[in-house]
């Protein structure tokens, strides 16, 4: 360990402040295990032996094991009933995976929960990652032979743990009980696996994609939508993990701009997304009628009159999206390459009525797109410019593919900007005879919404309706 140490202390990091992808690095440049770097910066740390080190993590985990124990044996919860003793019976009967060890993992995870509703956990970021490390530890407790071996797994666990803990700030399951759950559990299956410090990575990165922003507000209140928060991260973080073992998935986010990125739209969440997700689920929170007891009659006859016009505009909503819909005998669109129907589709159909519009020789396409759509052109543009030069449908994976050739063949200029108008897509076709300009506001599914175009807007509604692209309000 004092090698590994001075080598830490030789390069500059900060030991004792160490980031995840930091700890990544060293395992890599060191050829040891992630858990190797984690363990020797606490013994550094906290001026402890190994064991001592040992000792303590495995401390840590006791008041929570207990209320584990208490939610799978004794006790019911107000948001998960008695769930965890149902699915816990029988030497697991019912199962929720045949894979014993993921299935042990999310039954103590959601016995946690309800030990949570019943003497606390201690937290970690919260309550909810708490849940899912109590029950990672107990199953590998019961899977995990070498003593020595659970411990490192514990520890990486708990790095993780600790990391998301600094991060979270104000309401968000995405630094919590998902987020942080799918994260612990993504590093500490490739820990358990002795996978490299590059799969663990690539696992902490898949890990956390699906949890940006996700807000903890409707599982704290709402019966049974915790199960699917916390159970959630724990399969998350299992498919991360085996895509990270078992293929050579291509993934170049590093760990420590994922977990930042992550604690940055924490706090935007909580201010944009949460008061949505209320004003949703404020009907069906749990409420406490001896609480109740104490608020005054007229402010709860707001709050039900709040409640029951939600509820309406929610049933309208609904219908409005119904009107909307397919038919189940035609669900699809075309086929759009490029992997994305918002970042290519969309913008391609808007290329593709900008042609039809031109008359003459084209020399030039302009593009003009929202932040979201400039960033990712590296695969919008070769489809905007397929639409627009050759009138190319989205499925066109030849044209796709050669657009850039054609266009240096045929010295056609491109201009590319980015405008801060969200969702908006321009493309203007200089062409020989007449220009033409398609102004519009992408939709997602290669459908748009037509907002101005040169010669007219009249006629880019026939062109779109002669080439069956959607448009929409």
């Amino acid at each position: 360990m004092d090698a590994l140490i001075n080598y830490i202390k030789k390069q500059g990091y900060n030991i004792g402040n160490l980031t995840i992808g930091e700890s990544l690095e060293i395992a890599k440049e060191l050829q040891v295990r992630v858990s190797d770097v984690v363990i020797a910066e606490a013994m550094h740390e906290n001026a402890l032996s190994r064991e001592e080190v040992k000792a303590s993590v495995q401390a840590a985990f006791r008041h929570n094991l207990y209320a584990t124990e208490i939610g799978l044996t004794s006790s019911s919860s107000f948001l998960l009933g008695q769930v965890p003793q149902e699915l816990a019976a029988d030497d697991f009967a019912n199962r929720l995976f045949e894979d014993d060890l993921v299935n042990r993992i999310l039954v103590y995870t959601l016995g946690a929960q309800v030990g949570n509703h019943t003497c606390g956990l201690e937290p970690c970021a919260g309550t909810g990652d708490s849940c899912t490390y109590s029950g990672l530890y107990r199953a590998f407790q019961e899977t995990i032979v070498d003593e020595d071996e659970l411990f490192r797994v514990s520890s990486v666990i708990l790095k993780i743990g600790t990391i998301f803990r600094a991060g979270k700030t104000t309401t968000g399951c995405n630094m919590e009980g998902f987020g942080a759950g799918a994260a612990a559990t993504a590093a500490a299956m490739v820990e358990m696996k002795k996978g490299s410090p590059e799969s663990m990575n690539k696992a902490i990165v898949l890990a956390l994609s699906p949890t940006i922003g996700n807000p903890c507000t409707p599982r704290v209140m709402v019966a049974g939508l915790c199960s699917t928060h916390i159970g959630g991260g724990v399969i998350i973080g299992n498919l991360a993990a085996n895509l990270a073992l078992k293929t050579n998935i291509p993934v170049n986010v590093p760990a420590d701009v994922m977990i930042a990125m992550a604690a940055a739209v924490h706090s935007v969440s909580a201010k944009s997304i949460v008061p949505v997700v209320i004003e949703y689920m404020h009907p069906f929170f749990k409420t406490n009628l001896e609480v109740e007891a104490f608020i005054e009659q007229n402010i709860k006859d707001k709050e039900q009159d709040a409640i029951d016009k939600t509820m309406q505009v929610a049933i309208e909503k609904a219908r409005e999206l119904a009107k909307k819909a397919n038919s189940i005998v035609k669900p699809f669109g075309d086929a759009v390459v490029g992997g994305s129907s918002q970042a290519v589709g969309s913008p391609t159909n808007t290329g593709r009525i900008a042609h039809d519009l031109a008359k003459g020789e084209i020399t030039g396409v302009k593009i003009e797109l929202y932040p979201e759509l400039f960033a990712r052109r590296g695969i919008n543009v070769p489809g905007i410019l397929m639409g627009a030069v050759l009138g190319a449908g989205t499925d066109d994976s030849k044209a796709y593919k050669e657009i850039m050739q054609i266009m240096r063949e045929k010295k056609i200029k491109v201009e590319i900007v980015e405008v801060n108008e969200p969702q908006l897509q321009r493309v203007t076709v200089y062409a020989a005879e007449q220009n033409s300009m398609v102004e519009a506001l992408n939709r997602g599914g290669a459908r748009l919404v037509l907002k101005k175009a040169v010669p007219s807007v009249d006629a880019a509604s026939e062109v779109a309706k002669k080439l069956g692209i959607v448009l929409v309000d």
